[in-house]
């Protein structure tokens, strides 16, 4: 095996043309605890995006490079992994690269079935939504999931293991297309934002017990609208600003929870748990065919700016994915 590996550095602050270009980096070297994979495919993510322009720092520790997710075979094994195991992964950055380092309590098998691309596209959302809607949420079998932005990674994801876990679905997107999409994918209502008042749709149906909000501030006076007698917001994200107006009174009536969190700071005996709890829950969905993941483009890994041009022009359904020679 050779000593460096090809990998996307990047230049924050900058449009992805001029801040992602392939380099020469030596393979890192895994410590206690950890496997080295070879990847084959890496899911691109919005957080990766938003570090690129400089506002996602890594954690400390992790590396400088982006990449939150990977799928590839095990090198140096360790935990439970032997050298030739193919796995997915969540990783805390570095997966735009030939090889990455994995906490090996982090890593999972790829569902049967599935190919490296598709598992690639599973970990990050995966995690995301089961933290956020299931934990957070505290969604349950018979109750009723708003999810907006439902035609992205986390959106599609998120229909299909809602689903899964016997919950109604209804989702948002911008135009009759993604509307559609969403309906094909299993929502059971799907509403166009541009043409319906959401609020409105959901309240005919007899409101909403769980809000998956990735908008934000622009969107809060409609989830509020539209959520039943204790229910709950969570926020993954707040692409229409970060700063809500509270009618603290609304919210004492409703007895309604405002939470939310993010993946990537969070410990790593807190991934471990998450990823031990996913493979109880989930990968069985996965495997029969309940939650797969939707992969919109491929690109390879040298063409990590076109990649992130593609997921920032907004027109995908599911996730991005950049493959690895």
């Amino acid at each position: 095996m050779s000593e460096t590996m090809t990998a996307i550095a990047i230049e924050g602050g900058k449009g992805p043309a001029e801040a992602l270009k392939p380099a020469t980096l030596p393979i890192p070297t895994p410590g206690e605890g950890e496997i080295l994979v070879r990847v084959k495919a890496a899911g691109v993510n919005r957080p990766d995006i938003v570090q690129r322009l400089g506002a996602y720092p890594p954690p400390p520790g992790a590396p400088e490079t982006l990449g939150l997710e990977i799928a590839g075979e095990v090198v140096v094994g360790a935990g439970r992994w032997k050298a030739g195991d193919l796995v997915c992964a969540l990783v805390g950055g570095g997966g735009y690269a030939e090889y990455a380092v994995v906490d090996a309590r982090h890593a999972l098998p790829i569902p049967r079935g599935l190919d490296l691309v598709h598992a690639a596209a599973l970990p990050e959302t995966v995690f995301t939504v089961y933290a956020n809607v299931f934990e957070h949420g505290g969604l349950k079998t018979g109750e009723t999931l708003l999810i907006h932005g439902a035609t992205s990674g986390i959106g599609t994801t998120a229909i299909q293991m809602a689903k899964a876990a016997g919950a109604k679905v209804i989702a948002t997107g911008r135009g009759a297309d993604k509307a559609r999409q969403a309906r094909d994918l299993g929502a059971d209502v799907a509403i166009d934002t541009t043409a319906e008042d959401f609020a409105a749709v959901a309240k005919a149906g007899g409101g909403v017990d769980v809000v998956l909000d990735m908008v934000g501030a622009s969107y809060f006076d409609g989830n509020l609208d539209a959520l039943k007698h204790r229910g709950r917001i969570v926020y993954i994200a707040a692409l229409g600003g970060g700063v809500l107006n509270v009618p603290v009174f609304r919210i004492m009536q409703k007895q309604a929870v405002i939470t939310g969190s993010t993946l990537r700071p969070r410990s790593a005996d807190e991934k471990a748990r998450l990823a031990a709890e996913i493979e109880r829950v989930v990968w069985p969905w996965v495997a029969a065919g309940q939650v797969a993941s939707v992969v919109d483009a491929t690109f390879p890994l040298a063409e990590a700016a076109k990649a992130h041009a593609h997921l920032e022009a907004g027109a995908h359904v599911g996730k991005v994915v950049l493959v690895a020679d």
